[in-house]
């Protein structure tokens, strides 16, 4: 039966309704009069396109924002959510798309952090000396992360200092944030962005738990897989408005996707079978340390040529990232030799790397890929801004930096398609879509492509498969890590599995199966997944 909007006198049946909601921003309409049902101890999914206004309503739901104007009600009752204070005194909790987290604390006192347990002793001065100073009980803390994370499964080393962490491992961290807290209504947003397939189903075991639990999740992703598998309920939105409600046992990806983008979308690429050329990347013995000075890549070996993807596969923190950022030239290898086009970048600087024709899409866009306070045109003319057709004499050349800039954001459709606004000030899809559209449009020889469509919805991450598979075409040699194995499978012509620094193995994508895949990303060879011995 179809979604039944509630009558007013119903309202306390839900835990959230968000009525009437407007929400503008300078030269953007981010809400048009949404309308949100989300029922008691259910998983209620919200999809939609980058830009369609699923975060920035729940940001308001969360008290980041503020509603220009509409109503809140939780558990039927209105409700002034301000800032996240109050969200959370109402019992709201929230895991944000980008990590909301402070770099060089541990992993558990990010997680105590405004709510930390202070030290206790039989010694009743102590006790009161305690309260009176505010004595933090670092050791209260570890102890109680660690029942959380053992009680939801979610690993991570209590003592490790974010800075120091993968991507995966910071979001898992978010995760227990949020569950630390013990809110009644959660909201994810894109929360498996960075996790395995096996991640991803252990975070769905711990949904359905807090559902039995009688808890509330609100669940914005763009894996529409991931819709059909754990919600109740789906919310679609487009160009700030509501376009559907549907019980998820009545709807399908294709059709969820159809309501998102308003039109047929493909959801496998497409791609004919193309020879290589000659090898455009040499990585031969290549060794590199993390942040902690260990050993992240050992001794890893392997050939890209022109015309192939060559998907690497992996869960988060066993290399990849190091490796990528070493051939880029951000961060300096311990052995090995790197070779761009037969010649040695081993130790050359990144402006080196990039004039030899290789083009990186960073995973961590903010680090490495854009500056937030930059306009939308500056940080597509970044990394050729020194020189024509963006600069001449030194001098930076804004008329064909504007027009450069408005002909890819509108191509990649970047949205707003505004290129004198903060970089920052776009939603996390739409600074991803203005990366590429600058590193695709540098015409490289060879691309190291890191996370390419993280955060981005149904549409643009076909767009974005399409152009790779048309580079591929035109004899451009992509190196491409991901976390999502649907991607790899689907764009790669090659595939190597990653563990522990080292590769367990080569396969091509129509000769292995995801759950052989997912057992090679665990640490088991090639050989031993075929039960094949590996002594020679």
């Amino acid at each position: 039966m179809p979604f039944k909007i509630p009558d007013a006198n119903e309202y306390d049946k839900y835990a959230v309704v968000m009525k009437g909601i407007v929400k503008k921003f300078p030269k953007v309409l981010a809400n048009d009069n949404v309308d949100l049902y989300v029922k008691k101890g259910e998983i209620h999914a919200i999809v939609g396109e980058n830009g369609a206004g699923k975060s920035t309503l729940m940001n308001q739901l969360y008290g980041l924002y503020n509603a220009d104007s509409g109503t809140i009600l939780i558990d039927g009752e209105a409700k002034d959510i301000s800032n996240p204070r109050d969200a959370i005194n109402v019992g709201i909790g929230m895991v944000h798309q980008h990590f909301m987290l402070v770099g060089p604390l541990t992993v558990a006192e990010n997680i105590v952090l405004g709510n930390e347990p202070l030290v206790s002793s039989e010694n009743k001065f102590l006790n009161s000396l305690a309260r009176t100073a505010d004595l933090f009980s670092l050791k209260k803390a570890r102890k109680e992360v660690k029942r959380i994370s053992d009680e939801y499964g979610l690993e991570v080393d209590v003592d490790a200092k974010i800075e120091d962490l993968p991507v995966g491992t910071q979001q898992r961290v978010e995760i227990l944030k949020t569950l630390y807290r013990g809110a009644e209504i959660l909201i994810l947003d894109e929360p498996t962005a960075v996790l395995t397939p096996q991640e991803t189903e252990e975070l769905f075991v711990v949904l359905r738990n807090l559902q039995k639990a009688g808890k509330t999740v609100i669940f914005i992703t763009h894996k529409l897989n991931e819709v059909i598998s754990v919600s109740n309920n789906v919310t679609v939105m487009r160009l700030g408005k509501v376009t559907g409600r549907i019980p998820t046992n009545e709807t399908s990806p294709k059709e969820l996707a159809n309501m998102m983008v308003g039109r047929e979308v493909l959801l496998r690429v497409k791609k004919d079978v193309h020879m290589p050329k000659e090898v455009v990347l040499d990585v031969d013995e290549l060794s590199v340390k993390d942040n902690r000075h260990l050993m992240a890549v050992d001794k890893i070996s392997f050939k890209l040529r022109k015309g192939e993807i060559l998907g690497i596969a992996g869960v988060a923190g066993n290399g990849q990232t190091e490796l990528i950022e070493s051939i880029a030239g951000l961060r300096k290898s311990e052995s090995g030799k790197v070779t761009l086009k037969d010649v040695d970048i081993t130790s050359s600087a990144p402006r080196e790397i990039r004039e030899l024709g290789l083009s990186h899409i960073a995973e961590d866009r903010f680090k490495y890929a854009m500056v937030k306070e930059f306009s939308v045109a500056y940080n597509i003319a970044l990394g050729r801004h020194y020189r024509a057709p963006f600069a001449s004499s030194g001098l930076l050349k804004g008329k064909d930096i504007d027009e450069i800039s408005k002909k890819l954001i509108k191509q990649y459709d970047v949205r707003p398609q505004e290129i004198h606004i903060e970089g920052g000030s776009l939603s996390g899809g739409n600074q991803q879509k203005m990366v590429v559209a600058r590193e695709i449009d540098y015409e490289p020889d060879c691309m190291l492509v890191a996370q390419p469509t993280r955060g981005l919805d149904i549409g643009a991450i076909e767009f974005i498969h399409k152009t790779m598979v048309e580079l591929r075409d035109n004899d451009v040699g992509i190196l491409l890590v991901s976390m999502e194995l649907e991607e790899i499978f689907s764009l790669s012509d090659r595939i190597m599995v990653m563990y522990e620094g080292r590769f367990m193995g080569e396969v091509k994508p129509d000769e292995i199966s995801l759950e052989e895949i997912g057992l090679m990303m665990a640490g088991s060879t090639l050989n031993e997944v075929r039960g094949i011995s590996d002594e020679k």
